[in-house]
């Protein structure tokens, strides 16, 4: 079974067996996320979080999903402060979910609710919320959960179908994003695609009022408004860092596997962006 391993180190299926003793504290820190430098988005995210952050998509022919680029190094987050704190306004749905997943079961049919226990707010002292009252029954808090995420589960698919007709319509283009630095040094971010806006222009009357009327139009204005905040990332939270341009590279294909992320040249390894599947939600 495979499990989104972005944030995650031991998820197991969340149970009364398992976890009637056990509470869960968020919200105090954000320090699992340290490490990744771009983590997705759905497209009814593209509102909040094209006003903070560069929009692009991540993965294979096929298999494209936005994402938001957080840092311009594998392994690096500029957006988690070395308190854990997240230092921006808009938290993408994918982040405060943690530590809940969904995984689908062995037959690929259902969902079954997952919890990270490594996660530091995972405890049997009775901070936080329960996930079960003493009579094996979910507690509200367990419910909100499941709840929060069915309704992610759904935008993720409403968004795969927005990505799908992208992809029909032929408007993903290869990008990179070169960050030149004061010391000299160059980075480059590459992996990525973004819409080409002549070619959004340049479509039918009847395909581009589909679009509008599905606000599929404005999500891609959207992210192609967000792309401004590759230079504001350095200069708000790296002020040594002076210049950084962006520029297409046709020759370029997207890097990595269905669901990898945009991947930083030279060090490390690129984080996963994951591909989530459909069904119910139990939980065992």
């Amino acid at each position: 079974m495979a499990i989104q391993q972005l944030f995650y180190e031991t998820a197991v299926p969340v149970s009364f067996q398992r976890h009637k003793d056990w509470s869960v504290k968020t919200g105090d820190s954000y320090s699992f996320a340290n490490k990744v430098n771009s983590v997705p988005v759905t497209a009814i995210e593209f509102a909040m979080a094209a006003a903070e952050y560069p929009i692009v998509f991540a993965g294979s022919e096929g298999n494209a999903m936005p994402a938001i680029v957080l840092g311009v190094r594998d392994g690096e987050n500029l957006y988690v402060g070395s308190d854990g704190s997240w230092q921006g306004k808009f938290i993408p749905a994918f982040v405060r979910r943690y530590p809940f997943v969904f995984a689908q079961d062995k037959e690929g049919k259902n969902l079954i609710l997952y919890v990270d226990e490594k996660f530091e707010g995972m405890n049997q002292a009775g901070r936080g919320e329960r996930l079960f009252d003493s009579d094996g029954a979910q507690t509200q808090y367990l419910r909100s959960i499941l709840n929060f995420l069915q309704d992610y589960q759904a935008r993720f698919q409403r968004t795969k179908v927005f990505c799908r007709k992208l992809e029909e319509l032929k408007l993903l283009q290869p990008m990179q994003a070169q960050f030149n630095l004061n010391t000299g040094e160059q980075r480059t971010l590459s992996g990525f695609m973004t819409i080409d806006r002549e070619k959004l222009k340049a479509l039918p009357g009847d395909v581009l009022a589909d679009l509008a009327q599905k606000d599929e139009l404005e999500c891609a204005y959207l992210h192609l408004a967000s792309l401004r905040h590759f230079r504001g990332m350095l200069e708000r939270f790296a002020p040594k860092q002076q210049t950084i341009g962006a520029e297409a590279d046709s020759d370029a294909a997207p890097s990595g596997e269905g669901g990898a992320s945009p991947k930083a040249e030279g060090k490390g390894k690129a984080s996963r962006v994951a591909a989530e599947a459909n069904g119910g939600a139990p939980v065992e």
